[in-house]
């Protein structure tokens, strides 16, 4: 009954003044017999004149900013402000989805529950409550056709959710959390036992057990607010009731990772860097680094 409450008032933001006309140019897209191709780019194609591309490629650009990607739709190729595929190739060699109940708290558009159709799971399920990357999610599949099931829910939602699932994936989230293991204690009661969650947050060096609290913003990001050392996030983890926790990568956000392209509008990762030294951001903390691991229950 919770959840219906939340589902039928979030549907409603779908009718907000900015959302609205995104809706109804959805609405008049044509279907069409299309295919789709999962790799490093979401492709999908189909025959498609040009009228059709042109719809396609103004629908896209409408709905601004696309953060995860890429995908090719038709002749409109969406070059995201992130190459997702490196952190999803980074992490894919460490999991098996097929036939598993998988949710990706925390979706976005959905870019990274299309390359994981490749393993064939039983089952996505997406959670994210912008009622914007919900609608980028609704345009691409469209086309693409996939069983995947979208939430307007968020990690306080999953105590409470209809199922629990093997695999958690939460990129990308935690640090825009003011209560860090109050989010994993909620991720972890999403999970079966013996489930997994993979998750990735920003980090800081050092073997103590801290962590950085910004003081207004951090790479002009102002909802971050702990970004902690890894001992710190192991004891996060363990608090949380996670039984172990393995860390699979530590990487620094590069442009080759993030950088500005046409369907974003703002600044992007040379704009949150020190111009003197991208070791530090523009405020002064040391520069995005992340960190990637596997918690079981």
């Amino acid at each position: 009954m919770l959840l219906d409450a939340v589902r039928d008032k979030r549907r409603k933001w779908l009718t907000w003044k900015n959302i609205a006309p995104l809706r109804t140019m959805l609405e008049a897209l044509p279907e069409i017999d299309t295919k789709t191709e999962i790799g490093d780019i979401v492709t999908i194609t189909g025959e498609a004149g040009e009228a059709l591309n042109l719809q396609i490629y103004e629908t896209a650009m409408a709905l601004r900013p696309w953060r995860k990607g890429p995908f090719q739709i038709f002749d409109t190729f969406i070059d995201s402000e992130w190459n997702s595929s490196l952190k999803y190739n980074l992490l894919s060699p460490h999991f098996d989805l097929h036939d598993k109940k998988v949710a990706d708290v925390g979706c976005n558009n959905g870019y990274y529950m299309f390359r994981m159709l490749a393993q064939k799971p039983a089952q996505i399920v997406g959670f994210d409550p912008s009622p914007l990357f919900l609608t980028q999610f609704d345009f691409i599949n469209h086309f693409a056709k996939s069983e995947i099931r979208y939430e307007l829910l968020g990690i306080e939602h999953l105590p409470f959710y209809e199922e629990k699932f093997d695999t958690l994936f939460c990129l990308g989230v935690l640090y825009h959390r003011s209560d860090p293991v109050g989010a994993l204690k909620s991720l972890k009661k999403g999970l079966h036992k013996g489930g997994e969650l993979y998750l990735d947050t920003f980090m800081i060096d050092g073997d103590e057990e801290v962590a950085l609290t910004p003081a207004k913003t951090y790479s002009k990001i102002p909802n971050i607010y702990f970004i902690p050392t890894v001992p710190a996030l192991r004891n996060w983890c363990r608090r949380a009731g996670f039984s172990s926790v393995e860390v699979l990568k530590i990487t620094k956000t590069t442009p080759d990772e993030q950088r500005k392209t046409e369907w974003i509008e703002g600044e992007s990762l040379e704009n949150f860097l020190d111009p003197h030294n991208p070791d530090l951001t523009i405020e002064g903390y040391p520069a995005p680094k992340r960190v990637y691991i596997r918690a079981t229950v």
